[in-house]
């Protein structure tokens, strides 16, 4: 039997851990006997609609250390896309091109690498391919810095992004606390519908560091006037009280704290501005302290310079098991970790039908959250710890990490 070839793309919102699924993908595919090519998919599916591919295989060829230093490269080397594909029921000529296309390169398996709308898209693939008795196996490898996809127990990203959130807060509190003077200082972290980000910020606390002293998440409404009188009791107790606050958090009637602009985005979701500089304007109208705030925005995303070891490792073996995957005629599934034991920690990768984890969304359990809504439990922080642990060794040239080259995303049309 002739060897097939392979199409991986990536999608979403960028990680620090996203091409390490790429490179355990890549690796395991040039060594499984099954398939011949390796080609990338560039700006996610839009590569495949647009007949732009990059053969990954001559990519390895010309750089022996290409697979390694893709592993520790930060955001997504294919580059990626927020594209929502039509539903085939009402127009299949997008679904009858994009097979036409596997059908070109002769493609065995398409593995697609993101989070909740990416496997909307792989759900849609995987419907049309079936009916239309296509036996390419469709597979989707998780990602997300949210950690909000369901069935798996968190989210490749994640644990990175977490670490990056856990240092900077840190780092605030040394910056902070060399001042006497009475202030407040407010962290905004991503995290639209869930928490978990902004919940890492707790990982920060040690022996001489109690901050943040406040935590804020979208799964508890937010009550304007119990956040001033969280603040004023701490600032009772203390010179310098540090926050941190989900981009999303909203008041009992769902409504956002933040400002939000006029639309959303293909997916329908809300598209959020200023929840930090909000609540700055509360508390020095409330208090009149001296307060600022700083928004992470997309410095959390792509940190790769304080990156998970742990994180990469479990992202690159995602990648390679998808492989392994779709050798054994597996298909409509995305990759999952499951959690064996915190100490130590062990978890065990298997599958999940894609049906019940595309355009879904995991909160964290209330009972994570203290009961007054403004920190986390020990339960919370025991499932957080291990996800940060360890540091990948990165080469430096010239002061600064050295990446893959990202030319070929940045010379325009």
């Amino acid at each position: 039997m002739s060897k097939k070839n392979v199409i991986v793309a990536q999608s979403g919102g960028p990680t620090v851990a996203i091409n390490a699924s790429l490179a355990g993908v890549l690796d395991a595919a040039l060594r499984n006997e099954n398939y011949e090519t390796v080609y990338g998919s560039v700006y996610g599916i839009l590569g495949i609609l647009e007949d732009h591919l990059i053969n990954l295989n001559e990519q390895v060829e010309k750089n022996p250390e290409f697979i390694n230093t893709l592993k520790v490269s930060p955001a997504m080397y294919l580059g990626s896309c927020r594209y929502k594909l039509p539903d085939y029921e009402n127009d299949d000529a997008t679904y009858e091109f994009i097979f036409k296309q596997f059908e070109k390169y002769n493609v065995g398996a398409f593995f697609y690498i993101g989070g909740n709308d990416s496997m909307d898209t792989v759900l849609k693939l995987s419907h049309y391919g079936k009916q239309i008795g296509s036996d390419i196996r469709v597979i989707g490898i998780p990602k997300t810095i949210d950690n909000d996809l369901c069935i798996t127990d968190h989210t490749p990203g994640y644990g990175s992004a977490a670490k990056y959130v856990a240092s900077s807060i840190l780092e605030v509190a040394h910056d902070t606390f060399i001042y006497s003077v009475k202030s407040v200082t407010i962290v905004e972290i991503m995290g639209r519908d869930a928490g978990w980000l902004t919940a890492a910020s707790a990982l920060a606390r040690n022996e001489y560091n109690s901050a943040p002293h406040l935590i804020y998440f979208p799964e508890v409404a937010f009550d304007k006037e119990a956040f001033i009188a969280d603040v004023k009791d701490q600032l009772s107790k203390r010179n310098n009280v540090i926050i941190a606050v989900s981009e999303g958090i909203r008041d009992k009637e769902g409504n956002y704290i933040s400002a939000t602009t006029a639309t959303n985005d293909q997916f329908g979701h809300s598209q959020l501005s200023g929840t930090g500089k909000c609540l700055e304007y509360l508390i020095k109208d409330s208090i009149g302290v001296k307060v600022r705030s700083i928004e992470l925005n997309v410095l959390q995303r792509c940190a790769a310079h304080i990156s998970s070891l742990t994180d990469l490792n479990e992202s690159f073996a995602l990648g390679s098991h998808a492989v392994e995957c779709a050798v054994n005629g597996q298909t409509k599934c995305m990759l999952t970790l499951n959690r064996v034991s915190d100490k130590p920690y062990e978890i065990t990768i298997g599958t999940a039908d894609i049906q019940g984890i595309a355009n879904e969304a995991k909160s964290i359990p209330r009972e994570w959250i203290n009961e007054a809504g403004n920190d986390i439990t020990d339960a919370l922080h025991d499932y957080m710890a291990p996800l940060i642990e360890g540091e990948p060794i990165v080469k430096y040239n010239n002061g600064l990490p050295v990446y893959l080259p990202v030319g070929h995303l940045d010379a325009g049309k």
